[in-house]
Formats: C-alpha cells, sequence, structure tokens
C-alpha cells in the first residue's frame, strides 16, 4: 500500500468531514468523501442537531473526545467567527440527589481536566435571568447547578461546509448526490465502493453515515448494533426579552441549559428558545419506511432525518418548560420535529475495522459533541495503526454476539434513551434483558440468595444472602465501617463476612464469565509468543501472566495463557475485543505460512470455573480428589488436568483473591456436579459461596489490576506496576521496540496504592486526587479492604508523588485524606498463595 492509500468516507456530515480534514492534515489526500445528499444538506443528523456541547462525561475518552472537538471548531473559522459559541454550559438541580449528582459529575470534570464549578441558585439566576428562582409547580425549586465555562454551541452545519473547503484544497473529492450500493471485495479485504455512477477503487472505507451506518453494514456483513430513535426539539416564537440580545437566526449568549430532572435541554436561537425532550417515549425509526427526499427536495425543514413533529409525546414537556422558564407562558411552539440520532446498546460510539472484512472501518453512533475527538482518533487508527486515546469503550468489537442481535439492541438502546438523564450508580444493572447468560451454577447460587449483578449479558453474583447469618460471628476486627448512601448502593456487609470465611476457611467463586479462549495448532505458540509480552515457550503444563501490547507500547490487555499441550493453549482474556484481535492475527499467520495455522475458538459459553481459595482448600479438594495438589504436586502458576469426583477437570493454581487455591475448569454439562461435590466435602470446613463484592476488596488488597479500569492502552506496564509481565530479553513481540524506549523516557505518572486516613471513607473509582490543593489525578479502582481495616482506593499521579505522601480524595464535593502506600496491602511475601 502506498504512503497515502485510497480512502473513501462514506457519510460528509460531522464525522465524515471532520475525519477527511484530519487525514488530510496528516498527509493522506487520495480521499474520496461520498454523501447520499446534496453536499449543502446532507440530511442526516448533522444537518438538524442543535448543537450543544456539554464536555463533562464519566468516560475520560468521550471527554477527551468532546473537549478537542471543542478546540478544533474554536479553530475553525471564517469572516472572524469560529464554528464554536463559547456560551457556557449550566445543569440545574432541583432535587438534593441531582445536586449531589452535579457534585459527582464535577469530579469527573475535575479528573479528566475540564474547568467548572457548583454554583447556587441566585448565581444560576445571573447565568439565566429566565429562570424561576421560586416555587416550581410541584414545590421543587433550584438548589444550584453546574457551571463549566468551556461548554456551548457547536454550529454543525456550519462547520461542514468550512471542512469541506478545506479538505478540498488539500486535494480531498467530495461528491455529493451519491448514494452508496454496495462494495467490492477481493480475498477478505474492501476493494472499493459501488455506487449508480460506477465503482470508486478504495484500500480503506470509512463508513460514518450516522444512522444508516446499520443499513450500510449489512451490505458487508457486518453486525452494526445501533438503533436510530427520533428525539424531539421545538423552537418557540419570539420572547420579549430576548428581542435584540442575540444575532438572528441562531445567535446566542446564554449559557446552554440543562433541567435533567425533567429531561430536557435549552439554548437560544436568536430571540427564540430551543427546546429538546427525552421525556417522551421511545421513538424507533424504520428504516424501510424512511421517506426518500430528492435533492432538489432537501430543504431545513424537509430531511430524512427530520420526521413530522408529536405534539402529543411533547405537551407534557412544555408544561415543565414554562415552569422553568415563565417567559415562555407567552409564548408558543412555533416549530417543531421528531430528529433522528443513533443510540446503542451501551451509550458509546462505534468505531474501529471489521473484524472479517480488510480495510473496512466504522465510525458510527457519534454525536456532533464528539465528532471531531472521534475523527482525530479514527485518523491516527488509520494512519499510525492505533489511536492515542484510548478506545477499549467503543470499540466496534466489544459486545458479545448476543448483545448483537436486533432485540437486545433495540431494547437496550431504548432503555438508554429513557435513562439519558437519569441518575445512574456505576454499579447499576440493566433491569431488561437479564438471565440471558447463566453459569451451571445459576439454579445453586439462587437457592442460596444470590444478588447478581450483569456485565456482557452474564448474571454475576455479588453477595448470598445465605451467608447473612455469619454477620453474627463476624469478629469485630472484620465488621467495615457503615457506608454512605451512595456508595452503600450494590453493595452490602455480607462481603466482609465471604471475605472473612476465604481468607480463614474456604470460598467458592464462579469465574465463568470470564472469556476463556482456545489457541490450537503448530502456529499457536508463535502467534501468542509474538503478540504477548511473556515467556510462551515454557513446556506444557505452565501458565504465564502477560500483556498484550499495542505498537507504541500501551497495555491493549492483560491475559493468562495457560499451556495445555504442545500445540493447545487456552487463554483467559478480558473481552470480545481481544477474541477478535487474536483471531484476526491468527488468520493472517496462517494466510502467510499455512504451515503454520492457528484456530482461535471462545469457549466461555461451553466451559465453567469455579474458583476455591482459602486455607482450608487442600482439605476439601482431598475429600474429592486422589491427585497430588500438594505444592510439589502442583506449583504456583502451574495447570494439570486431575479428576474430582470422577468429573475431568483442568486445574490451574491461579488466585486472584490472594490465597491457596485453584481455578478449576470443565465442560459446562459437569458444571453443576462440580460445584455440588465441592460444596459438600467443604462443609466440615466451612465452605461458603461468595461474591465479587469480596472478590474485588481481596484483589486491591493484593493489588492485582483491572485491565479497563486501572490500566488501558494508554498506559504502559511499568508505569502500570506491571514491569514483571514483561520477560527479560525478550524482544520479538509487539510493542516491544516502543516500550524500550518509554522504559528509557524518565517516569511522569505512576499507579499508586492510597489507604484512606480516617479508615471509614469509601470512594468508587474516576475521583479526582488532589495534592498540596491541586488536582494532579484521579481514582481507578476503590473498595474497602476487608483484611485490612481500611478502605484502598487506586489512582493515578505523578511519578514524583511517592509512598508515604498525603493525598486528597474529593468525594462529592468533600476532600478525604489519603496516604500513599506501599504495595500489595495484603501478604507481600506471598506465603499464603505459595502455602
Amino acid at each position: 500500500m502506498s504512503a497515502s492509500p485510497r480512502v473513501v468516507i462514506i457519510g460528509a456530515g460531522i464525522v465524515g468531514t471532520n475525519l477527511a480534514d484530519e487525514l488530510a492534515t496528516r498527509g493522506w489526500t487520495n480521499i474520496t468523501v461520498v454523501e447520499q445528499g446534496p453536499l449543502e444538506l446532507a440530511g442526516g443528523s448533522t444537518s438538524h442537531a442543535p448543537g450543544l456541547v456539554f464536555q463533562t462525561n464519566p468516560s475520560k475518552t468521550m471527554t477527551e473526545f468532546a473537549s478537542y472537538t471543542v478546540d478544533k471548531l474554536l479553530s475553525l473559522t471564517a469572516d472572524g467567527v469560529s464554528c464554536f459559541n463559547q456560551v457556557g454550559g449550566l445543569e440545574l438541580a432541583t432535587t438534593e440527589a441531582r445536586l449531589a449528582d452535579l457534585h459527582r459529575k464535577l469530579g469527573y470534570a475535575t479528573s479528566w481536566g475540564i474547568e467548572g464549578r457548583i454554583i447556587d441558585a441566585d448565581e444560576c439566576e445571573k447565568h439565566y435571568p429566565l429562570l424561576n428562582t421560586g416555587a416550581l409547580a410541584d414545590g421543587r425549586r433550584i438548589l444550584g447547578g453546574l457551571y463549566v465555562p468551556s461548554d456551548g454551541l457547536a454550529t454543525a452545519a456550519r462547520a461542514v461546509q468550512l471542512l469541506i473547503a478545506k479538505a478540498r484544497a488539500a486535494g480531498v473529492t467530495f461528491r455529493g448526490s451519491t448514494a452508496v450500493t454496495g462494495t467490492e471485495q477481493s480475498g477478505g479485504k474492501v476493494t472499493g465502493v459501488e455506487t449508480a455512477d460506477g465503482v470508486i477503487p478504495a484500500d480503506i472505507v470509512v463508513s460514518c453515515a450516522g444512522f444508516w451506518g446499520r443499513e450500510l453494514g449489512k451490505m458487508v456483513g457486518l453486525k452494526v448494533p445501533l438503533l436510530p430513535l427520533a428525539h424531539q426539539y421545538v423552537k418557540t416564537t419570539p420572547l420579549d426579552g430576548l428581542r435584540g440580545v442575540n444575532d438572528l437566526p441562531n445567535g446566542a449568549s446564554k449559557p446552554i441549559l440543562r433541567y435533567q430532572d425533567r429531561d430536557l435541554y435549552f439554548r437560544e436561537h436568536g430571540n427564540r428558545i430551543g427546546i429538546g425532550s427525552y421525556a417522551h417515549k421511545p421513538m424507533p425509526v424504520d428504516m424501510d419506511r424512511l421517506p426518500h427526499i430528492g435533492a432538489e427536495e432537501m430543504s431545513d425543514h424537509l430531511m430524512p432525518s427530520r420526521l413530522d413533529f408529536t405534539l402529543e409525546d411533547f405537551s407534557p414537556a412544555w408544561e415543565d418548560c414554562q415552569d422553568l422558564l415563565p417567559a415562555l407562558r407567552k409564548t408558543r411552539i412555533d416549530d417543531g420535529f421528531n430528529g433522528i440520532f443513533s443510540f446503542t446498546p451501551d451509550g458509546g460510539p462505534l468505531m474501529g475495522e471489521a473484524p472479517d472484512l480488510a480495510g473496512f472501518f466504522v465510525a458510527e453512533a457519534v454525536w456532533v459533541t464528539h465528532s471531531a475527538g472521534v475523527a482525530r482518533a479514527m485518523a491516527e487508527l488509520l494512519i499510525e495503526g492505533q489511536s492515542r486515546t484510548d478506545l477499549h469503550g467503543c470499540e466496534l468489537t466489544r459486545f458479545e454476539e448476543v448483545q448483537t442481535s436486533d432485540q437486545y439492541v433495540s431494547e437496550t438502546s431504548q432503555q438508554n434513551f429513557v435513562e439519558i438523564y437519569d441518575i445512574l450508580h456505576p454499579l447499576q444493572p440493566r433491569e431488561s434483558p437479564r438471565d440471558l447468560r447463566v453459569s451451571p451454577f445459576n439454579v445453586r447460587q439462587k437457592e442460596l440468595g444470590a444478588f447478581f449483578l450483569e456485565s456482557a449479558g452474564w448474571e454475576r453474583p455479588h453477595w448470598f444472602e445465605a451467608n447473612r447469618g455469619l454477620l453474627a460471628e463476624l469478629p469485630a476486627e472484620w465488621q467495615a465501617p457503615e457506608r454512605d448512601e451512595w456508595s452503600a448502593m450494590f453493595s452490602s456487609p455480607i462481603s466482609a463476612a465471604e471475605a472473612w470465611k476465604t481468607r480463614t476457611a474456604v470460598g467458592l467463586y464462579d469465574m465463568t464469565p470470564l472469556k476463556r479462549l482456545s489457541v490450537t495448532g503448530p502456529g499457536a505458540m508463535a502467534l501468542l509468543h509474538r503478540l504477548s509480552t511473556g515467556n510462551i515457550t515454557k513446556k506444557p503444563g505452565a501458565v504465564t501472566y502477560c500483556l498484550l501490547l499495542a505498537d507504541d507500547g500501551g497495555i491493549r490487555s492483560d491475559v493468562t495463557v495457560a499451556r495445555l499441550g504442545e500445540e493447545d493453549f487456552q487463554l483467559g482474556v478480558n473481552s470480545n475485543v481481544d477474541f477478535d484481535y487474536l483471531r484476526v492475527e491468527a488468520r493472517k499467520q496462517s494466510a502467510a505460512d499455512p504451515a503454520q495455522w492457528v484456530h482461535v475458538t471462545d469457549i466461555t459459553g461451553s466451559t465453567c470455573c469455579i474458583g476455591l481459595w482459602g486455607p482450608l482448600a487442600r482439605e476439601v479438594m482431598g475429600k474429592v480428589s486422589s491427585d497430588d495438589l500438594t505444592n510439589d504436586g502442583l506449583k504456583y502458576f502451574r495447570t494439570k488436568q486431575i479428576s474430582v469426583g470422577g468429573i475431568p477437570v483442568t486445574a490451574m493454581r491461579l488466585s486472584y483473591v490472594g490465597e491457596l487455591g485453584w481455578e478449576l475448569y470443565t465442560t459446562a454439562e459437569y458444571g453443576l456436579k462440580l460445584w455440588d461435590l465441592l460444596f459438600e466435602a467443604g462443609r466440615e470446613h466451612g465452605i461458603i459461596a461468595a461474591g465479587r463484592g469480596a472478590f474485588n476488596s481481596m484483589r486491591l488488597e493484593k493489588g492485582y489490576r483491572l485491565w479497563g479500569t486501572d490500566m488501558t492502552s494508554e498506559h504502559h506496564p511499568y508505569e502500570s506496576g506491571l514491569g514483571f509481565s514483561v520477560a527479560k530479553d525478550k524482544t520479538a513481540f509487539v510493542g516491544a521496540e516502543a516500550l524500550v524506549a518509554r522504559k528509557e523516557e524518565p517516569a511522569t505518572r505512576a499507579l499508586r496504592c492510597l489507604t484512606v486516613d480516617d479508615g471509614t471513607s469509601i470512594v468508587l473509582g474516576k475521583e479526582p486526587v488532589y495534592v498540596d490543593g491541586s488536582a494532579v489525578g484521579y481514582v481507578t479502582s476503590a473498595a474497602y479492604g476487608y483484611s485490612v481495616r481500611k478502605p484502598i482506593a487506586y489512582a493515578w499521579l505523578p511519578a514524583a508523588v511517592s509512598v508515604g505522601d498525603s493525598v486528597e480524595v474529593e468525594y462529592f464535593g468533600k476532600r478525604i485524606a489519603a496516604t500513599v502506600t506501599a504495595e500489595p496491602l495484603f501478604d507481600p511475601g506471598m506465603e499464603r498463595l505459595r502455602g
């Protein structure tokens, strides 16, 4: 492929035009952008988007996308006017719960480098004089707000035109009124884009088609899990108080406004007010029934993405609008429409390459707020092979197969619409669909009163009500302090009892939901050795914890590799992204050298796993297995095949809670019997079933990292405390060269262990960390350490902050004193693990 490959971008909205510009700026100009509508008004979501940009998001990645979008649109100017009106953003609270949530949101903003502050009702009124600061209809009143000065309004349609002009000047070709009818492919690669006017040759195709993205995916056999939904927007008749204040027709001077307690947002359009509502029922759009509008008919009021307004759905919200902004009582709705936007099962965008069609990329379900940031990341991905912004929460392939079904996408995307302004706890599970994926132990877990949370469709016990009676026996030193209302949600003191029994007797943990892969074939060892940081060439029976790195040395995942045979490996990985990465790399290797073929299979659903851990684990196993499980019989980080009560089991001497024991794997049909055998054998030793609450606490006590939370692709192994996972003298692996360079650079940051000084205050993650009064980092994982009798938090901090230093963690606006502490906190000599 030449230095500037042939790129076709499908869609000339705010994402596609930004991407063309980002690529051209980096020297790629052999680009064609095709758009089914006229370039002057393409008719997609960009054409009607109201343009509000609230940057703060629980996701660091999404906040970075938004921040870059603001900066870029500010720099995009014509006639001295930029494409971003930085009027600021104001989010209101009319309940104590919302005000507390705004403090939490300010914590996110601070963690991610966005300036903001909580203001009282009087200052809210100064920023937005139209507000009703007296009693609202139901007795509520404005209690305060979150003000972010750098938020504002993107003039998206104008930005698109300026981006087109800029990219054209750099050599990019734009073809409007050109519908894509298909793609040409050869040898598993995309080679061109079919249109009514002929085929456009391509080495790379990027679908930036917005809510049409799912239809384009179907053309290439790719499931694009998004749902087009209609969202109501209106403009009022002119307000007397706004006459002569703003430029017409869309000028604004007051902050963009969110009234999330009523699912509403507001902006000025000259002397009118624009109002967006999420208060109505979800309105899925049937793409087959979408009206066809010719280019010659297209206008601001007639376009495919602008559906007829349904007043009956907006009427209740209109009452709330007039209640909040009394001046609206002298106006009426002048213009309204139901505009189409894209929603996904988890609310994130869809970015990346199709795993089964090389060269075909997507950048879909992207709102104006994040558009330029997404485009920059995509340009980096195409040119450099990876984005400098971590994309694990945006990866196209992050969903499990069941999560890409039409039924799942529809139900969960509609739920996300309903909950878009709700106050949601970080652990809050979706209400439906549930029980999609259950382990063979599920029936026993329900009998024991398991409290389940959900992840990737799996039901995962967090504690068991059957263990509540243990609270009466719990020694005083194991009793955890009472939690505040927020941190107590989706938590139970029973987890303390489960940790106690695991540390003093033995616990049974369901590890089935952790994704497992089988990697087999004559090229299996070569593949894994090339992709990972570990020494995979050890003899069968070895288990290796190692990393998968990106080309720049960042951590794309951490994995556990067990060598079961000469050409047979079992991997514990993090998500479907790892599965697709490994199988794509296996396909490339097999094609390059058929003698080195590799087969990668997801075996998660066909197998199951029990973690049997605790000082009495050997006593339990001794009753059901005659295999030698002594230290000599099965050393730490070794595996072998054993029999448990006649059931074939793969035993791995691993423990993520820091206690003696094994991960015990078998096929799904034996799972329930294995659970029953172990549970019965352990009764005399005080065995319990234990959940993720206890597990997470003990994980942090041991300092074990959780990929995607504690470290991501933006971090390298040495600053993450994972340098031990890079095999000494190993050089031939992905990211090795960059890693050497990174290791030689002076450290600027480090992942540190914190303990909370008062011994009682619990934080949950993503809170800002202060040193000498300045915010310098953020919390990743946090939990109460039942064994060490204090709250624990891990945080990214400047490298100069070292063990023994004092810091403060801001939790709902309150500063909590903490100390940087040497890790691990529990059993640093590993005696219990190796016992």
